[in-house]
């Protein structure tokens, strides 16, 4: 039986101050998904999600249709939070620099100066990115990664925190180019809106009906709260047996018959943090193997790619995930 701290159990100093960790995370989150909440009707999963890869430091990539709320959303979270919103709409004619910025001669000081592009924002809203050229896609992966960019040799560091929400049509595929493997392990998390049910529908239009509810949004916590947030996350205890397990999972998409490329670390480090977050979203100051199961196939599934045998069966990246989710012994279970 794996061993996990319990509120009887004796503990360490370390663990004993991770109560505070866990609460930290937990005021941050609740804060910020009810304000979402007023706004994105009907997603609670979906928002706590968002808010999880916010606290993760992570970047999320929303694969939906248009007109579902994407939009919305992540201006919503940077009301919520007080941060600087920017929103790139990506086309087929847009340059590298239309991202980044560029440096323009000014005569009167006889010098370059450096014209920041929509990337130097808090909350950057990446609309369509799949519609631009991989050579415009690539500007993000230095900002993604890196926190920073480079233009013309000088080096920008990101304002903290910094999220980058990306939107692409999984529908409309003509004039579009797919995302990269690289760029798609960059992402910490693909999430889902979806239509709304019809109930929850009806509320929306009555809630839009004088104004957008997004006008009467307030700022619910400070940007020092929410990095104090980001740090208590990397607090949480997480066991060895659940590290192994989080291996043991992204080791199975690699040597999975229908997988022609596998999750990569970076995926064991996404799945690993996003367990922590979750675990202190509901007030654990240690992971369990459910907040491990809960957020695989969100973690995972896009950083695995499907053989051409399998696409042609119709095997999907995220049916990959599950079953390797069932396959693979959890620990602490008992062995029918």
């Amino acid at each position: 039986m794996a061993n996990y701290p319990h509120e009887t159990q004796s503990r360490t100093p370390r663990a004993a101050n991770q109560n505070s960790y866990a609460g930290v995370v937990q005021y941050a989150a609740e804060r910020i998904a009810q304000s979402v909440g007023q706004v994105i009707i009907g997603k609670r999963n979906e928002i706590r999600l968002t808010v999880l890869g916010l606290l993760c430091k992570g970047h999320i990539l929303i694969e939906d249709i248009p007109g579902t709320g994407k939009t919305t959303l992540a201006k919503a979270l940077a009301r919520s939070i007080g941060c600087i919103f920017s929103r790139m709409q990506f086309t087929p004619d847009m340059l590298p620099s239309d991202i980044t910025g560029v440096s323009i001669y000014n005569k009167k000081t006889d010098a370059f100066e450096f014209h920041p592009g929509p990337i130097m924002a808090q909350i950057v809203l990446a609309d369509e990115i799949n519609r631009a050229t991989p050579k415009t896609q690539s500007a993000l992966l230095e900002a993604m990664e890196e926190r920073q960019v480079t233009v013309e040799g000088r080096t920008y560091p990101m304002a903290d925190p910094f999220l980058i929400l990306a939107t692409q049509n999984p529908i409309e595929y003509e004039g579009t180019f797919p995302l990269p493997e690289a760029q798609l392990d960059r992402f910490l998390l693909r999430i889902y809106l979806g239509h709304p049910a019809p109930a929850e529908e009806v509320t929306i239009l009555s809630a839009q009906q004088y104004e957008h509810p997004i006008n009467a949004m307030q700022q619910v916590i400070t940007v020092q709260e929410l990095i104090a947030a980001q740090q208590a996350v990397r607090e949480i205890y997480v066991a060895e047996e659940i590290k192994r397990y989080i291996v043991d999972l992204v080791n199975a998409t690699r040597t999975h018959p229908d997988v022609y490329l596998g999750a990569s670390p970076r995926g064991s480090l996404a799945l690993f943090r996003t367990a922590q977050a979750r675990a202190a979203m509901a007030g654990r100051d240690y992971v369990i193997p459910d907040d491990v199961k809960a957020l695989a196939e969100v973690t995972l599934a896009h950083r695995v790619i499907v053989s051409t045998t399998a696409r042609i069966k119709d095997i999907s990246s995220r049916t990959i995930v599950n079953e390797v989710l069932a396959t693979t012994p959890v620990p602490g279970a008992t062995v029918r």
